[in-house]
């Protein structure tokens, strides 16, 4: 019996470390508008409810792009769709740091980053899914999604330390570099992987009502996953700004480099340890275990603003573990539970409707923020992210107990 190992590895026609490494790299321009927010707010004159506008349509917009790509996955396969956004997504990230100086020039950069964005999502964990052994699959998406966070943690650091040395122009050009070097990894990480094939008359592969149900389960609790942790992305940096930064206990380069590390190196190790958990205890258990921390960190942390700011960082972390951590697992459970050959399409509706939430959901958060007088604000706000917390929870406990 060989050992488990202990990080990506190369299985079937996909090369599993570099891929993992281009989504770093690709995914390295993703928190930059966040990482940003509040000195953008101030520099385009802008209130928080169009600060979480314009987060807001960069998610619908990649939610928008996750459904049309993979619908186009099923059709014409997930590597060149892989290949095509990848490259949309690095013009389209140069456009944003070359033209992005204002609310409305920064909703047209960030929707054409979306909508590029969005299509390197969906194909890449149908790539690993088609090229992993079954017993596998979890922890390989895991990884998939963990090199994600880590592309958060860099473009968090590197946003926050470019804004405070030369200004947000430099931060937003940095960060698109790194985009452009994710394109290239990612062709030659895929450029031998097979697409998904359909497993023909097998009796497994029949959509039967038990797996509907499941697949349903798993797209209502995705919904309420990505209402609470695209509000938490979007506004963390800006709430950790405004209750460390005041005090003068700590520079912005260093406190950028704690958000990224509490929020997204805490989300790297959630990703890939839960498809792990999930591929020994089951999808159900981990869940709901991700699921109720998630909702606990949404209704405390907020109320917290005068806290310490060691115990900031600490709840911000468990926050980012909790939010992203379910995500693998949820990904994993939807290719168990839906047939190969319709597995493009589910996963494309699942993610218009779980991606369209949160791109509502950093909106909701800045309106209350703006309607909620003194400094129960924050308290308020991050309590709306509870919500999808809730639904997360109960989509979990009603999954069967096998899963």
């Amino acid at each position: 019996m060989t050992p488990p190992t202990s990080g990506p590895q190369s299985t079937g026609q996909i090369n599993l470390p570099l891929l993992v490494l281009a989504r770093v790299c690709t995914t390295v321009i993703f928190m930059t508008y966040p990482a940003c927010l509040s000195v953008l707010l101030v520099e385009w004159q802008m209130t928080a409810t169009r600060g979480g506008i314009v987060q807001g349509v960069f998610t619908a917009a990649f939610a928008v792009s996750l459904l049309v790509a993979s619908f186009l996955c099923d059709r014409i396969g997930a590597r060149r769709i892989f290949a095509l956004a990848n490259l949309l997504s690095a013009a389209a990230a140069l456009l944003f740091a070359l033209f992005a100086r204002s609310f409305e020039s920064a909703l047209v950069c960030v929707a054409l980053m979306g909508l590029a964005q969005g299509g390197t999502y969906t194909p890449a964990i149908m790539l690993v899914s088609a090229n992993t052994a079954a017993q596998k699959k979890a922890s390989a998406i895991g990884w998939v999604l963990a090199g994600m966070s880590a592309g958060y943690v860099i473009s968090i650091f590197l946003s926050t330390a470019l804004l405070s040395l030369y200004g947000y122009e430099t931060a937003f050009l940095w960060t698109a570099l790194a985009t452009v070097l994710g394109w290239g990894l990612g062709y030659v990480a895929v450029r031998q992987a097979q697409d998904q094939v359909s497993a023909g008359g097998a009796t497994g592969g029949a959509f039967d009502l038990a797996r509907r149900r499941r697949s349903r389960l798993l797209t209502l609790g995705y919904i309420g996953h990505c209402w609470e942790l695209f509000g938490a992305w979007a506004w963390i940096p800006a709430f950790l700004a405004a209750a460390v930064l005041s005090r003068g206990t700590m520079s912005a380069i260093e406190l950028g480099l704690w958000t990224a590390l509490a929020l997204h190196l805490s989300g790297f190790f959630a990703s890939f340890l839960s498809g792990y958990a999930a591929d020994r205890f089951g999808a159900r258990a981990v869940l709901i275990a991700f699921a109720v921390l998630g909702a606990l960190c949404s209704l405390s942390i907020g109320w917290l603003s005068g806290a310490g700011v060691t115990l900031l960082l600490v709840i911000a972390a468990v926050y980012g573990f909790a939010t992203i951590g379910d995500s693998s697992v949820l990904s994993s459970a939807m290719t168990d539970a839906v047939p190969p050959e319709q597995l493009g399409r589910v996963l494309g509706l699942r993610s218009v409707l779980g991606v369209g939430a949160g791109a509502l959901s950093p909106a909701v958060f800045g309106l209350a923020l703006d309607l909620t007088p003194g400094p129960s604000a924050w308290g308020y706000a991050f309590t709306t992210l509870a919500v999808g917390g809730a639904v997360a929870i109960l989509c979990a406990v009603l999954l069967p107990r096998k899963s």
